[in-house]
């Protein structure tokens, strides 16, 4: 019954995941236009919601006997042109590749079809003192499922 792109988590099409974010007032400056940092914000929810939709749950893996988490430890982000208050953006979300700790991701934002802001984006996974560790064998299967070929560019 939903429309495409209306899940509250998103949808996952053609192993790419789209999710619509509307900007607010405070998701921008003084002068209307989203602050850079917070397209940050919004590609952690495009990857939160890729990772719940593939079939990763933040919660099921801290109560894991050996609970693991994941941080991101490198972002690489291009800032083509500004969302602002009341446009309805679409945060993607692609796995590009899968390692025994780490994955890599692209992410975009984009409206009305027109890239405002891509970027990379590596995650990896650590225990709970924050130490990089192998991700378990079936997170990292479900996780590999979920992989993706590359946007063109």
């Amino acid at each position: 019954m939903n429309a495409p792109d209306t899940h509250i988590s998103g949808q996952i099409i053609d192993g790419e995941h789209r999710l619509l974010v509307r900007i607010y007032y405070e998701d921008t400056d003084f002068s209307g236009i989203v602050y850079y940092a917070n397209y940050l914000k919004f590609f952690e929810r495009g990857r939160s919601d890729y990772m719940r939709l593939a079939g990763v749950h933040h919660h099921e893996l801290a109560a894991l006997e050996d609970p693991i988490a994941f941080a991101v430890i490198s972002v690489n982000v291009k800032y083509r042109t500004p969302a602002r208050i009341d446009d309805l953006i679409s945060v993607k979300t692609r796995l590009i590749e899968v390692r025994g700790a780490s994955f890599l991701l692209d992410q975009w934002i984009e409206r009305n079809g027109v890239i405002l802001v891509e970027g990379q984006v590596q995650v990896v996974c650590i225990d709970m003192n924050g130490h990089p560790k192998r991700m378990p064998p079936h997170v990292h299967r479900v996780i590999k499922a979920a992989q993706a070929v590359p946007r063109p560019a």
